[in-house]
């Protein structure tokens, strides 16, 4: 079921000059999306674990140098799917209903997810801080899902985010050499 070596997978290690600067991210990621497209179809074919290990030890090493804050195209460009468990959050944090917060914050998505109305997110300030972070929804704390288990599972997701996080986008050309 394997494509590659182990080993291969584990010699991969993340520097900082692999991360793009965000204002560089949408050309390369339109130069490599092919690349990138053959990559997570190769990808699934890894063995889980060897792949998951893989891509954490990455993550591990991209976000022990990578600094959200100068970058955060994800609060600015997607709205990530809020649970009901979330709005109780945000509420609390805010002081107000969860009504209040679903009616001044959110919509309903076409899968019937609850999203914030518009990008950039309506919590986020100009120094990209955001001033919910505590109680900010579990997608966001997740984002950018490298670090999560099942990782073949999120391939397809993280296909999108490479065009949105430079963290990903290092991950998955790097995985794109095996």
């Amino acid at each position: 079921m394997r494509s590659s070596s182990s080993a291969d997978l584990t010699d991969l290690k993340i520097v900082e000059a692999d991360v793009p600067r965000p204002g560089q991210l949408k050309t390369l990621f339109r130069a490599n999306q092919s690349l990138l497209l053959k990559a997570t179809k190769k990808l699934a074919k890894i063995n889980p674990r060897t792949l998951d290990s893989a891509v954490h030890a990455m993550h591990d090493q991209a976000f022990g140098f990578y600094d959200c804050l100068l970058c955060a195209n994800c609060c600015r460009s997607i709205s990530p799917a809020i649970r009901y468990s979330d709005v109780d959050d945000m509420a609390r944090k805010l002081r107000i209903k969860p009504s209040e917060v679903v009616e001044k914050y959110l919509k309903t998505d076409s899968d019937g997810d609850f999203v914030f109305h518009s990008a950039p997110c309506p919590f986020i300030d100009g120094d990209n801080y955001c001033s919910i972070y505590s109680h900010r929804p579990k997608a966001c704390r997740e984002y950018p899902h490298t670090d999560r288990s099942r990782f073949y599972q999120l391939l397809k997701l993280s296909l999108k985010n490479a065009e949105i996080c430079p963290v990903v986008y290092a991950i998955l050309l790097k995985l794109s050499a095996v």
